[in-house]
C-alpha cells in the first residue's frame, strides 16, 4: 500500500459478531484492504466478548493506522437488552478509536445503504453486490456482518465530500433535489448498472 494512501476502518459491532473492513484511499481510488469477522458466539461471559472487540478493534487500528473510524450505528428494535448489549458493543469499539486518539463516526443503517446503492431500503445482498463493483472485487464473503462493515467505511469515506463530484467536477443539476435518484445518477454515473 502506498504511504500516502489514507485508510478508513469501518465496524459493524455485534456481541456475537463484530465485522469489521478496511478500505484505502488513494489519489480518488479505493481499494479494499481486509474484510473479516470476530466471532463472540463462544464466550459466555459478556464482559469477555467486550474485552475482546476493544483488543480487535485496537489490534486492527494498530496494523492499518486508519485516519477515521466509522461504526454502524444500532437500530432500534423491541427487544431492549439486545439493544443494551449492542449499544455495549458499539461503546467498547468507539471507545479503542479514541484510545488511538481518532474520532469514532456513527452512521445509521439506512444511511450507509444509501450512500452506498442510492436506496435507504437495499437489501444486504444488493449492498454487497455494489461493494464489488465498486470496490472491483469477486470474492463472496461468508459473513455479511464483515459486507456490512465494509459499506460502513465507504459510507464515511462519501460523506466526507462526494469523491465522484470532486474528480469528474459534475453539478447536480439546477432545480433537482440533491437526494433525488436523478441527482445520484448524474453525480455517480459509474455506480449505475
Amino acid at each position: 500500500m502506498n504511504t500516502t494512501s489514507k485508510v478508513i476502518l469501518g465496524i459493524d459491532p455485534g456481541t456475537l459478531v463484530m465485522g469489521y473492513g478496511l478500505i484505502a484511499i488513494d489519489n480518488k481510488t479505493v481499494t479494499l484492504l481486509e474484510m473479516g469477522v470476530l466471532k463472540l458466539s463462544n464466550k459466555e461471559d459478556h464482559s469477555e466478548r467486550l474485552h475482546l472487540i476493544f483488543k480487535k478493534t485496537e489490534s486492527l487500528i494498530k496494523l492499518y493506522k486508519p485516519y477515521a473510524v466509522a461504526i454502524e450505528a444500532p437500530f432500534f428494535g423491541k427487544n431492549v437488552q439486545s439493544m443494551l448489549k449492542l449499544g455495549r458493543a458499539q461503546g467498547v469499539a468507539m471507545a479503542a478509536a479514541m484510545a488511538a486518539g481518532l474520532n469514532a463516526t456513527e452512521y445509521a443503517p439506512r444511511k450507509i445503504k444509501q450512500s452506498v446503492t442510492g436506496k435507504g431500503n437495499a437489501t444486504k445482498e444488493q449492498v454487497w453486490k455494489m461493494l464489488q463493483c465498486t470496490l472491483k472485487f469477486e470474492e463472496e464473503s461468508p459473513y455479511m456482518d464483515a459486507t456490512d462493515a465494509v459499506a460502513v467505511a465507504l459510507c464515511h469515506y462519501y460523506q466526507q465530500g462526494n469523491p465522484v463530484t470532486h474528480a469528474t467536477g459534475i453539478k447536480v443539476p439546477k432545480g433537482k433535489k440533491q437526494n433525488s435518484w436523478e441527482a445520484f445518477v448524474q453525480v455517480n454515473p459509474d455506480r449505475v448498472k
